[in-house]
């Protein structure tokens, strides 16, 4: 069973000496610190570009994939902070021996989905599939000879789950281990805590996805070792959960439930009228029926019905999880929080019409259709630059591309794998703007 005080192990990258949560600065705690560096680095602010809903959108009402980060951290922190006070009501030792406080959750949690969509592609998850369709099944399929089959799988398989681990723990010149981020905010951030391969070889929550590039392998490791996850393959890098991603997940799947339906509403795409009723639908044991009456426009019943959903979910999302404590810790808790849910056909509902209505729209089509040319068209004119630097034949135009390149994308005296990678790394962190000026400028547009 995993133990709450090497769950919430405030170590660092490089560090030597153990950090004590007893001995923290209370003005200042490392877990806060997280959440500082997170929102100050260059990778969080490009998401003010990734459209969450809507690519390349300018309707001022739509969430970008910043505001919707920053929701789900508010969200996340107080989910952290309600389960934090009951495991420490159940384990009180972590308070009166090791000093934590029940802040301390929510802390993590929040800092772990501050930064939960760092890793995305721009162009929603057309994205990631572009990417990993340039290697599948594109122009980059020539490389597949030259890698190892995890190497291989992670390119056509990129994630942006592990895109957002290798941001915020790979090293670069002068700055080591990333953001330095705690082990504990780490694990919480890690959805899915798996290699590529095998690619899903359970229904565990784990398996849906995978968490983490070959290249952050031997380090991924080292965190869950000192955080004491438990391993679930020994033949593969695979871990359960650590408990608090659970609450990261949740305040993600609650945020994108009802604000991109929100959304839809606000866009035109979903009738007022039938979404309002869906969230009614969701909310009606709890709704002030009195209140709700008293509004007079749309907007205001919008949004006194959005934050009762959100707090409902909140609510049941802690029952839920406190009622599964051990089992989580165990590691034999195998489903999403939301997935145990009494609203989960309500919940259902709402994702069935945003898909349909939202998702599917000939508008979000259109321009997931134009973003996979952008990101397909930068890929192919990088990757095959840095292919024929490596193979010493060089055109004019090689030079030209690297040269344009050279302080974005590390490439020298690399293996293949990882020069190809950095080359993915670089066009996921690109925002919708930047990867449309960088195609226009291939195109000789100026």
């Amino acid at each position: 069973m995993m133990e709450w005080e090497k769950l919430l192990s405030l170590k660092r990258q490089g560090d030597i000496l153990k950090r004590l949560r007893k001995e923290q600065d209370e003005t200042r705690l490392g877990f806060e610190v997280d959440y500082d560096r997170i929102i100050f680095s260059s990778a969080f602010r490009s998401l003010q570009d990734k459209t969450q809903v809507i690519p390349l959108s300018k309707t001022d009402f739509v969430h970008t994939r910043l505001t919707h980060s920053l929701e789900v951290s508010v969200v996340g922190r107080t989910l952290g902070r309600r389960v934090g006070k009951t495991v420490l009501e159940k384990h009180p030792y972590l308070e009166t021996i090791h000093g934590y406080h029940f802040n301390d959750f929510g802390a993590i949690v929040a800092a772990a989905a501050l930064s939960h969509d760092i890793g995305n592609p721009p162009f929603g998850h057309s994205g990631e599939k572009a990417i990993g369709a340039y290697f599948k099944t594109g122009q980059g399929t020539h490389f597949k000879t030259f890698l190892k089959y995890k190497e291989y799988q992670d390119l056509i398989d990129f994630e942006g789950n592990a895109n957002g681990f290798k941001i915020l723990t790979q090293s670069r010149p002068g700055v080591e281990g990333g953001l330095r981020l705690s082990y504990a905010t780490l694990g919480a951030f890690m959805k899915y805590p798996k290699e590529s391969l095998p690619k899903k070889p359970s229904p565990n929550i784990c398996d849906k996805k995978f968490g983490v590039f070959q290249s952050e392998v031997c380090f991924f490791n080292e965190v869950a070792y000192e955080l004491g996850m438990l391993s679930r393959d020994s033949s593969h890098m695979s871990y359960y959960r650590h408990p608090l991603a659970f609450l990261v997940e949740a305040a993600d799947d609650i945020c994108y439930t009802i604000i991109d339906f929100e959304d839809g509403i606000n866009l035109g795409l979903i009738e007022e009228e039938v979404a309002l009723e869906y969230l009614i639908n969701l909310v009606k044991n709890n709704i002030d029926s009195k209140k709700y009456a008293a509004l007079e426009n749309s907007v205001d019943r919008l949004s006194y019905l959005r934050a009762l959903s959100i707090n409902t979910l909140i609510n049941e999302t802690v029952s839920i999880f406190t009622k599964n404590e051990t089992a989580i810790l165990e590691g034999t808790f195998d489903v999403s929080l939301l997935d145990k849910s009494v609203f989960k056909a309500q919940i259902d509902d709402i994702i069935k019409i945003s898909i349909a209505k939202i998702y599917n729209s000939q508008e979000v089509l259109e321009k997931e259709i134009a973003g996979h040319k952008v990101l397909i068209t930068i890929l192919d004119v990088l990757t095959t630059a840095i292919d024929h630097h490596n193979n010493d034949s060089k055109s004019n135009y090689d030079k030209l591309i690297l040269k344009g390149f050279a302080s974005k994308v590390n490439y020298k005296g690399l293996p293949l794998y990882e020069q190809l990678l950095n080359c993915c790394n670089f066009v996921a962190s690109l925002s919708d703007g930047n990867a449309l000026m960088w195609f226009q400028k291939i195109n000789g547009v100026f």
